[in-house]
């Protein structure tokens, strides 16, 4: 069975289609989008965005299928850093 179609809505106002468990720095690529990375480990933050308000670690995460078929990103911003 393939995996469910997740539409994205990029902060650069760009907007992809990738299958559900697409790795999020592959999908932001295929949209012209750049996640900044650092140690593509998951332990420095660097790659962190918002996805549907959710903080994930780009690089070792994957798009998730979701009910509407539809996600927001936004790129992560620290209050403390500011």
């Amino acid at each position: 069975m393939a995996a469910a179609a997740v539409s994205i809505r990029w902060p650069n106002g760009a907007r992809s289609t990738v299958p559900a468990g697409t790795d999020w720095l592959s999908a932001a690529s295929a949209a012209g989008f750049a996640i900044p990375t650092g140690c593509l480990g998951g332990s420095c933050g660097a790659c962190e965005i918002d996805v549907n308000g959710q903080t994930v670690r780009a690089c070792i995460s994957t798009v998730p299928a979701c009910r509407d078929g539809e996600l927001t990103v936004e790129l992560f911003s620290d209050p403390a850093w500011g």
